[in-house]
């Protein structure tokens, strides 16, 4: 609740901030919300204790039995991890799928830290309220969101369609997207190039109560309001960027 409430806080002092602190601001609160998932993994039900039966010491002048080999040393951490993204399968997500229609309902997403990563072709459809969502290195792909109580980290991805509502969507060297998206501060790119914005209009039974559960304001969305973090020119458009022309956007999506 109280990292929610530093999310909102930033989100209503962007209008006044120079882009340096509200950049700074953004890192701290993925940061933060990054080292919660982790907690949170950590703290996850271990296995029950179980006794086990103690070694009996070899006989005198019986044969020594061999060593047992040494536990393989853990697998390093994937490179090219997203912040607070561990190296194993996600907790709640997809990761690996090829052409597959992949889904999940409002039970199994509330409030959970979502992860979509290397998927190739799919079609991904989240009806519910995940705290968080990350998506990584996919291609091909359409993914459509229910609304997110906090961030979107969408980072090296290529030719996909995606459906977003958050707080906060930040995009990593992703080229070639588009972003359907409900956003309360000013979306941010970076590394990114032919990123083009639309507002959210994926819609599905129920999703109003679970904007309700998200604390997202369905009144106040900057979709077209963008801070491209390659492009410090003031007086020029930055070219990583554009709005989908109104006539070319989807209204229909099932």
């Amino acid at each position: 609740a109280r990292l929610q409430a530093l999310q909102k806080m930033l989100t209503g002092s962007v209008r006044f901030l120079a882009p340096y602190e509200v950049r700074q601001g953004q890192e701290t609160v993925v940061r933060l919300q990054g080292d919660l998932a982790a907690r949170r993994q950590q703290l996850q039900p271990k296995k029950k204790f179980a006794f086990r039966t103690l070694k009996k010491e070899a006989a005198p002048g019986s044969a020594p039995r061999p060593a047992e080999p040494a536990p393989p040393a853990p697998a390093a951490p994937s490179p090219g991890l997203a912040e607070g993204e561990s190296g194993g399968p996600p907790l709640c997500g997809f990761s690996g799928a090829q052409d597959e229609e992949l889904e999940l309902g409002p039970a199994e997403l509330l409030q959970q830290d979502v992860v979509l990563s290397e998927l190739r072709g799919c079609r991904v459809r989240l009806r519910g309220n995940p705290n968080t969502l990350r998506v990584r290195d996919c291609r091909g792909c359409t993914v459509l969101c229910g609304p997110v109580s906090t961030s979107v980290l969408v980072d090296g991805c290529s030719d996909c369609l995606l459906a977003l509502a958050c707080q906060q969507l930040r995009t990593h060297r992703t080229r070639d997207c588009r972003v359907y998206v409900q956003v309360t501060s000013r979306a941010v790119i970076e590394a990114c190039s032919e990123v083009s914005f639309a507002p959210y209009s994926w819609s599905y039974p129920g999703i109003e109560r679970d904007f309700e559960s998200s604390g997202l304001d369905r009144n106040s969305n900057n979709w077209n309001l963008v801070d491209d973090f390659d492009w410090l020119v003031t007086d020029k458009p930055s070219p990583n960027w554009s709005l989908i022309p109104e006539q070319e956007r989807i209204t229909c999506w099932d």
